[in-house]
Protein backbone atom coordinates (compact mmCIF):
# COMPACT_ATOMS: atom_id res chain seq x y z
CA UNK A 1 0.00 0.00 0.00
CA UNK A 2 2.65 2.41 0.81
CA UNK A 3 6.60 2.39 0.91
CA UNK A 4 9.02 4.52 2.18
CA UNK A 5 12.53 4.31 0.96
CA UNK A 6 15.69 6.15 2.84
CA UNK A 7 12.92 9.34 2.37
CA UNK A 8 14.85 12.93 3.38
CA UNK A 9 14.56 16.05 4.74
CA UNK A 10 17.12 18.59 6.46
CA UNK A 11 16.03 21.08 8.76
CA UNK A 12 18.50 23.45 10.58
CA UNK A 13 19.03 20.83 13.42
CA UNK A 14 17.17 18.12 12.07
CA UNK A 15 17.41 15.40 9.61
CA UNK A 16 14.88 12.41 8.82
CA UNK A 17 15.89 9.17 7.10
CA UNK A 18 13.32 7.32 6.72
CA UNK A 19 12.19 3.97 5.49
CA UNK A 20 8.95 2.08 6.74
CA UNK A 21 6.45 0.14 4.80
CA UNK A 22 2.53 -0.21 5.14
CA UNK A 23 1.20 -3.60 3.89
CA UNK A 24 -2.08 -4.15 2.63
CA UNK A 25 -4.78 -5.21 5.08
CA UNK A 26 -2.66 -4.09 8.19
CA UNK A 27 -2.54 -0.98 10.83
CA UNK A 28 0.91 0.42 10.95
CA UNK A 29 1.80 2.59 13.96
CA UNK A 30 4.78 5.18 14.02
CA UNK A 31 5.55 5.81 17.11
CA UNK A 32 7.80 8.23 18.83
CA UNK A 33 8.76 11.95 21.16
CA UNK A 34 6.80 15.24 20.16
CA UNK A 35 9.59 16.47 17.07
CA UNK A 36 10.97 12.85 16.81
CA UNK A 37 9.68 12.97 12.55
CA UNK A 38 6.54 11.67 13.06
CA UNK A 39 4.59 14.72 11.09
CA UNK A 40 7.32 15.43 8.90
CA UNK A 41 7.18 11.78 7.69
CA UNK A 42 3.54 12.38 7.02
CA UNK A 43 3.82 15.52 5.37
CA UNK A 44 6.86 14.16 2.86
CA UNK A 45 3.98 11.45 2.58
CA UNK A 46 1.60 13.81 1.40
CA UNK A 47 3.80 15.85 -0.70
CA UNK A 48 3.14 18.56 1.78
CA UNK A 49 7.00 19.28 1.66
CA UNK A 50 9.63 18.71 -0.63
CA UNK A 51 12.09 16.03 0.44
CA UNK A 52 15.67 16.23 -0.20
CA UNK A 53 16.10 12.49 -0.91
CA UNK A 54 14.74 8.92 -1.19
CA UNK A 55 11.38 7.20 -2.90
CA UNK A 56 8.22 7.02 -1.82
CA UNK A 57 5.12 4.58 -3.47
CA UNK A 58 1.88 4.73 -2.80
CA UNK A 59 -0.31 1.42 -4.31
CA UNK A 60 2.55 0.20 -6.05
CA UNK A 61 3.31 3.90 -7.63
CA UNK A 62 5.90 6.88 -7.30
CA UNK A 63 3.94 9.14 -5.66
CA UNK A 64 4.69 11.43 -8.35
CA UNK A 65 2.83 9.26 -10.68
CA UNK A 66 -0.73 8.97 -8.58
CA UNK A 67 -3.39 10.59 -10.11
CA UNK A 68 -6.36 12.22 -8.78
CA UNK A 69 -8.16 9.46 -8.99
CA UNK A 70 -6.01 7.45 -6.64
CA UNK A 71 -5.49 10.20 -4.64
CA UNK A 72 -9.66 9.85 -3.65
CA UNK A 73 -8.41 6.48 -2.26
CA UNK A 74 -6.78 7.89 0.71
CA UNK A 75 -8.09 9.60 3.96
CA UNK A 76 -6.23 12.18 5.41
CA UNK A 77 -6.26 13.80 9.50
CA UNK A 78 -3.37 15.87 10.25
CA UNK A 79 -3.14 16.52 13.73
CA UNK A 80 -2.40 20.04 13.27
CA UNK A 81 -5.18 20.59 10.49
CA UNK A 82 -9.13 20.80 10.40
CA UNK A 83 -11.79 22.20 8.70
CA UNK A 84 -13.08 25.78 9.11
CA UNK A 85 -15.00 26.18 12.33
CA UNK A 86 -17.40 28.95 10.98
CA UNK A 87 -18.80 25.98 8.56
CA UNK A 88 -20.92 23.49 9.95
CA UNK A 89 -21.39 19.99 8.77
CA UNK A 90 -24.24 20.77 6.41
CA UNK A 91 -22.25 23.17 4.80
CA UNK A 92 -19.29 20.46 4.08
CA UNK A 93 -21.63 18.31 2.37
CA UNK A 94 -21.66 19.98 -0.90
CA UNK A 95 -18.09 20.35 -0.06
CA UNK A 96 -16.81 16.86 -0.12
CA UNK A 97 -19.34 15.86 -2.86
CA UNK A 98 -17.52 18.19 -5.07
CA UNK A 99 -14.10 16.58 -4.18
CA UNK A 100 -14.93 12.90 -3.72
CA UNK A 101 -16.61 10.96 -6.11
CA UNK A 102 -17.06 8.24 -4.11
CA UNK A 103 -18.29 10.57 -1.32
CA UNK A 104 -21.04 7.76 0.90
CA UNK A 105 -23.71 10.85 1.97
CA UNK A 106 -26.24 8.84 3.45
CA UNK A 107 -23.79 6.31 5.14
CA UNK A 108 -21.63 10.03 6.47
CA UNK A 109 -25.01 11.48 7.89
CA UNK A 110 -25.94 8.17 9.16
CA UNK A 111 -22.27 8.09 11.10
CA UNK A 112 -22.70 11.97 12.13
CA UNK A 113 -26.21 11.00 13.87
CA UNK A 114 -24.64 7.66 15.45
CA UNK A 115 -22.17 10.18 17.19
CA UNK A 116 -23.66 12.51 18.01
CA UNK A 117 -22.24 15.36 15.82
CA UNK A 118 -24.94 18.02 15.17
CA UNK A 119 -25.53 19.02 10.93
CA UNK A 120 -26.31 22.64 11.89
CA UNK A 121 -23.68 23.76 14.39
CA UNK A 122 -21.22 25.90 13.80
CA UNK A 123 -17.65 23.40 14.23
CA UNK A 124 -15.77 26.02 16.21
CA UNK A 125 -18.72 24.95 19.13
CA UNK A 126 -17.44 21.71 18.89
CA UNK A 127 -15.55 19.68 21.38
CA UNK A 128 -12.18 18.45 20.88
CA UNK A 129 -13.62 14.60 20.80
CA UNK A 130 -16.19 15.99 17.81
CA UNK A 131 -13.82 17.69 15.99
CA UNK A 132 -11.24 14.91 15.82
CA UNK A 133 -14.73 12.21 14.88
CA UNK A 134 -16.15 14.37 12.10
CA UNK A 135 -11.96 14.50 10.60
CA UNK A 136 -12.23 10.85 10.83
CA UNK A 137 -15.93 10.37 9.22
CA UNK A 138 -15.06 12.41 6.90
CA UNK A 139 -11.73 10.85 5.76
CA UNK A 140 -14.07 7.26 5.74
CA UNK A 141 -16.58 8.55 4.16
CA UNK A 142 -15.55 8.12 -0.05
CA UNK A 143 -14.34 4.59 0.34
CA UNK A 144 -10.73 5.24 1.07
CA UNK A 145 -8.27 2.57 0.74
CA UNK A 146 -5.49 3.94 2.60
CA UNK A 147 -5.82 6.15 5.64
CA UNK A 148 -3.10 8.85 6.92
CA UNK A 149 -3.56 9.45 10.44
CA UNK A 150 -1.36 12.22 12.24
CA UNK A 151 -2.52 11.85 16.20
CA UNK A 152 -6.13 11.41 15.51
CA UNK A 153 -6.90 10.58 19.27
CA UNK A 154 -4.60 13.24 21.20
CA UNK A 155 -6.44 15.62 23.05
CA UNK A 156 -9.63 13.25 23.53
CA UNK A 157 -10.70 11.72 26.71
CA UNK A 158 -11.45 8.20 27.26
CA UNK A 159 -14.46 7.74 26.17
CA UNK A 160 -14.24 9.62 22.96
CA UNK A 161 -10.63 7.71 22.17
CA UNK A 162 -12.71 4.19 22.39
CA UNK A 163 -15.38 5.52 20.04
CA UNK A 164 -12.70 6.53 17.14
CA UNK A 165 -10.58 3.58 17.81
CA UNK A 166 -14.20 1.18 17.42
CA UNK A 167 -14.38 3.07 13.67
CA UNK A 168 -11.09 2.32 12.97
CA UNK A 169 -11.39 -1.45 13.80
CA UNK A 170 -14.76 -1.28 11.76
CA UNK A 171 -12.86 0.36 8.98
CA UNK A 172 -10.39 -2.58 9.25
CA UNK A 173 -13.07 -5.03 8.50
CA UNK A 174 -13.26 -4.82 4.44
CA UNK A 175 -10.30 -6.87 2.66
CA UNK A 176 -7.66 -4.40 0.56
CA UNK A 177 -7.57 -1.59 3.58
CA UNK A 178 -4.55 -0.57 5.21
CA UNK A 179 -3.86 2.27 8.07
CA UNK A 180 -0.65 4.65 8.87
CA UNK A 181 -1.36 6.03 12.35
CA UNK A 182 0.77 7.66 14.90
CA UNK A 183 0.04 8.00 18.34
CA UNK A 184 1.70 8.88 21.80
CA UNK A 185 -0.65 7.13 23.89
CA UNK A 186 0.57 3.53 23.84
CA UNK A 187 -2.86 1.58 25.09
CA UNK A 188 -4.65 3.08 21.85
CA UNK A 189 -1.40 1.13 19.62
CA UNK A 190 -1.37 -1.96 21.61
CA UNK A 191 -4.79 -2.30 20.71
CA UNK A 192 -5.26 -1.10 16.99
CA UNK A 193 -1.56 -1.83 15.56
CA UNK A 194 -0.11 -4.92 13.72
CA UNK A 195 3.10 -3.82 13.70
CA UNK A 196 4.83 -0.35 14.93
CA UNK A 197 7.86 1.22 13.67
CA UNK A 198 10.12 3.72 16.48
CA UNK A 199 11.56 6.96 15.04
CA UNK A 200 13.56 9.13 17.29
CA UNK A 201 15.75 12.10 15.75
CA UNK A 202 14.30 11.37 12.40
CA UNK A 203 15.33 7.93 11.97
CA UNK A 204 13.73 4.59 12.26
CA UNK A 205 15.60 3.13 15.49
CA UNK A 206 12.90 0.05 15.85
CA UNK A 207 10.43 -2.54 13.75
CA UNK A 208 8.50 -4.88 15.23
CA UNK A 209 5.08 -6.89 15.12
CA UNK A 210 3.28 -5.52 18.04
CA UNK A 211 2.14 -9.07 19.42
CA UNK A 212 6.25 -9.76 19.52
CA UNK A 213 6.92 -6.45 21.15
CA UNK A 214 3.88 -7.22 23.48
CA UNK A 215 4.83 -11.37 23.82
CA UNK A 216 8.99 -10.90 23.72
CA UNK A 217 10.23 -7.60 24.72
CA UNK A 218 10.71 -6.87 28.76
CA UNK A 219 12.49 -4.71 31.45
CA UNK A 220 14.65 -6.27 33.68
CA UNK A 221 14.98 -5.01 37.06
CA UNK A 222 18.83 -5.84 38.64
CA UNK A 223 20.90 -4.76 41.44
CA UNK A 224 24.58 -3.91 40.16
CA UNK A 225 25.74 -7.43 40.89
CA UNK A 226 23.47 -8.77 39.01
CA UNK A 227 23.90 -6.92 36.23
CA UNK A 228 27.46 -7.47 36.04
CA UNK A 229 26.66 -11.28 35.49
CA UNK A 230 23.91 -11.55 33.51
CA UNK A 231 24.20 -12.10 29.43
CA UNK A 232 24.31 -8.84 27.43
CA UNK A 233 23.64 -10.54 24.15
CA UNK A 234 19.73 -9.47 24.28
CA UNK A 235 19.96 -6.19 26.59
CA UNK A 236 18.79 -3.68 23.49
CA UNK A 237 19.39 -0.73 26.39
CA UNK A 238 20.17 -0.24 29.82
CA UNK A 239 19.69 2.43 32.34
CA UNK A 240 21.06 3.48 35.74
CA UNK A 241 18.29 3.28 38.27
CA UNK A 242 18.30 4.19 42.26
CA UNK A 243 17.98 0.08 42.46
CA UNK A 244 20.49 -0.64 40.35
CA UNK A 245 19.82 -1.18 36.09
CA UNK A 246 16.86 -0.98 33.93
CA UNK A 247 17.44 -3.05 30.62
CA UNK A 248 14.94 -3.47 27.88
CA UNK A 249 15.12 -6.98 26.15
CA UNK A 250 13.51 -8.46 23.43
CA UNK A 251 14.16 -12.12 24.57
CA UNK A 252 11.82 -12.10 28.05
CA UNK A 253 11.34 -15.84 28.43
CA UNK A 254 15.14 -16.07 28.30
CA UNK A 255 16.21 -14.18 31.10
CA UNK A 256 12.88 -15.79 32.97
CA UNK A 257 14.04 -19.40 32.18
CA UNK A 258 18.10 -18.31 32.96
CA UNK A 259 17.87 -15.84 35.32
CA UNK A 260 15.56 -16.57 38.13
CA UNK A 261 16.60 -14.48 40.44
CA UNK A 262 16.13 -11.07 39.01
CA UNK A 263 12.77 -9.33 38.39
CA UNK A 264 11.45 -9.54 34.76
CA UNK A 265 8.54 -7.28 33.83
CA UNK A 266 6.31 -7.08 30.69
CA UNK A 267 7.13 -3.90 29.41
CA UNK A 268 4.67 -1.74 27.80
CA UNK A 269 5.28 0.66 24.96
CA UNK A 270 5.80 3.47 27.03
CA UNK A 271 8.50 1.90 28.67
CA UNK A 272 10.19 0.65 25.21
CA UNK A 273 10.04 3.95 24.00
CA UNK A 274 11.51 5.66 27.31
CA UNK A 275 14.57 2.69 27.24
CA UNK A 276 15.06 3.29 23.65
CA UNK A 277 15.38 6.76 23.72
CA UNK A 278 16.79 7.22 27.58
CA UNK A 279 18.84 3.83 27.58
CA UNK A 280 22.11 3.30 26.71
CA UNK A 281 23.37 0.63 24.27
Amino acid sequence: MLRLNRVRKEYKGFQLDCTLEVQEGCVTGLIGKNGAGKSTTFKAILGLLKTDGGSIEIFGKPVYEIGNKEKEDIGVVMSDAGFCGYLTIQDLLPMLKSLYRNFQEEEFRRKCKEFQLPMNKKIKEFSTGMKRKLQVLAALAHEAKLLILDEPTAGLDVVARDELLDILRTYMEQDGRSILVSSHISSDLEGLCDDIYMIDEGKIVLYEETDVLLGSYGILKVTPEQFGRIEREHVLRHRKEEFGYSCLTDQRQFYQENYPDIAVEKGTIDELIMMMIRGEK
